[in-house]
């Protein structure tokens, strides 16, 4: 268990770290958090501090979208370490708008 634990601290990338921050984030529709619904694609760390989280919505309307992407903006950068963060909503008939507004 002490091993599990180190490993869990101490050796997991910023991504991984984001990752597992973004777990507790649940959508309120069906109650799974992004990260067990599959609607997270990806979390890249693409430079240092500088994370990219690519996400597709349930629907292409999807009302909550924009919600959605600042949910992950403002929780990603919660995590010790992380200084920047791109959120990408694709497959959304909004999702250049979203893009935009939620990467200013």
């Amino acid at each position: 268990m002490y091993l599990s634990l180190f490993k869990t601290k101490y050796s997991l990338s910023l991504a991984e770290k984001v990752r597992e921050k973004l777990r507790n984030f649940r959508d309120p529709v069906t109650g799974l958090s992004i990260v067990e619904s599959q609607a997270m694609l990806s979390v890249k760390e693409l430079d240092e501090g500088i994370i990219q989280i690519e996400f597709t919505p349930s629907s292409p309307y999807n009302p909550m979208a924009f919600s959605y992407a600042m949910a992950l903006k403002a929780i990603s950068l919660k995590v010790e370490g992380v200084k920047k963060v791109a959120v990408i909503c694709k497959n959304h008939v909004m999702a250049d708008r979203i893009n935009e507004e939620v990467n200013r």
